[in-house]
């Protein structure tokens, strides 16, 4: 009888325990995934949106700069295109007119502005 008792003891505790861990993954929420803003591989991210100058079109900078302007969910990013060669040899497509560009790149932040490391940059016709 002993037996008998202890085992239903037993497999009820099991059963208790199985439908608790059930409850407690049913409980939290799933994470909520983010919109993929970018590719990113090693590091790398690919950002689209406009592509205008700093100085001509947004009169923010000194010297003429490429900004990519990205908008997601309603709010404007703008990336300060770092002057390597990649960003001066495509300056002049958005100097006089903004253009919608694609741009693959390297971000980090300076002085709280979000700077983009051009290695590619494909424009829309």
């Amino acid at each position: 009888m002993r037996a008998f008792v202890t085992s239903t003891v037993f497999a009820f505790a099991i059963a208790l325990g199985a439908s608790a861990l059930a409850a407690d993954k049913a409980e939290k929420p799933a994470k909520a995934e983010k919109a993929p803003k970018a590719d990113k591989k090693g590091g790398e991210v690919t950002l689209s949106g406009e592509m205008v100058c700093g100085k001509c079109t947004l009169h923010e900078t000194t010297k003429c700069q490429n900004v990519l302007k990205v908008t997601d969910a309603g709010k404007e990013t703008k990336y300060y295109l770092a002057q390597n060669d990649v960003a001066k040899s495509n300056h002049e497509h958005v100097c006089s007119a903004p253009e919608k560009a694609t741009v693959k790149g390297t971000v980090s932040e300076d002085g709280g502005k979000k700077v983009l490391t051009a290695s590619e940059i494909k424009f829309e016709k």
